[in-house]
């Protein structure tokens, strides 16, 4: 089976989706799957490793690390002539498991696929409990072959190797992610910005290359902070870009959507370490 000779007309978009699974929460491929599904895109999950809960609020929790799996999975995809039309990649657990999406790029990609790249690397400032400083290179190398990436302002500072602890004027964010984009994607995405004068507010800066223009869009600031937010972000972009949206689109869909689940998880007192409530909220995607 050849995928680049099946007629377009006969199936739909296809992504490979590279992130963790976890049996109770909603964070990567739990919102990953039903975000894409729902835009009326196949998910072909690669799980990196499998989790009993999400890490975030919960201790003592079962991690399987599932490499040699994954290793498994795309010589098989390869053998099977599977070809993708956006291969998107979430959490990473090592250094070998990048090296494993870079084979699944050379191997299964299509000429005019996407790669989006969502370098899950930190928060807050700070490296997460998971990731060891050795990835940080590691993701940058792939960060350089990736189309699209969307790190929120503690990433983009570990790939830039400086700091992010201010609001930046729209000159200033400009100036940065055109930096960032001439290290390789085209597409720089960069969620939890603060822009100078408006700090009650929360915003998403994107740069285009073909374009070299930078656009911000911005809510208040609301009194939560969810796993699977940034998931939900970048699935719903990466579904919107598949169904041909221009990037400044794509970003408000995505906004929107995640301001939606953001929102009535609060009305719905949802525990937060259970992860933004997607549910209720997917047939917003069909509007």
């Amino acid at each position: 089976m050849d995928t680049e000779k099946e007629p377009f007309a006969k199936r739909l978009k296809r992504v490979a989706a590279v992130h963790d699974l976890s049996g109770f929460g909603k964070s990567s491929l739990t919102c990953v799957i039903p975000i894409l599904s729902t835009l009326g895109i196949q998910v072909c999950p690669l799980p990196t490793a499998v989790l009993s809960t999400q890490s975030d609020g919960f201790d003592g929790y079962a991690f399987d690390d599932l490499t040699d799996f994954m290793d498994l999975t795309i010589k098989y995809w390869k053998e099977l002539g599977l070809r993708f039309d956006c291969i998107y990649s979430g959490f990473l657990g090592s250094p070998d498991q990048v090296h494993l999406v870079r084979r699944l790029v050379e191997g299964c990609r299509l000429p005019d696929s996407l790669l989006v790249v969502d370098p899950v690397l930190g928060d807050d400032g700070s490296l997460y409990d998971s990731v060891h400083e050795d990835m940080v290179a590691t993701m940058v190398d792939l960060v350089k072959m990736a189309d699209v990436i969307t790190p929120n302002v503690t990433e983009l500072g570990l790939i830039m190797n400086k700091e992010f602890h201010r609001a930046l004027t729209m000159q200033e964010w400009h100036d940065e992610l055109k930096a960032v984009s001439e290290m390789g994607p085209s597409k720089v995405v960069v969620t939890s910005a603060q822009l100078v004068g408006k700090e009650d507010e929360i915003a998403v800066v994107g740069y285009e290359r073909d374009t070299d223009r930078t656009n911000c869009f911005a809510t208040k600031k609301l009194p939560c902070s969810l796993p699977g937010t940034g998931d939900c972000f970048a699935s719903v972009l990466t579904g919107c870009l598949l169904k041909n949206a221009s990037l400044n689109d794509a970003i408000i869909k995505a906004v929107d959507f995640t301001t939606i689940c953001l929102r009535r998880s609060l009305e719905l007192g949802y525990p937060a370490r259970e992860g933004i409530q997607l549910e209720l909220a997917l047939d917003s995607l069909l509007a």
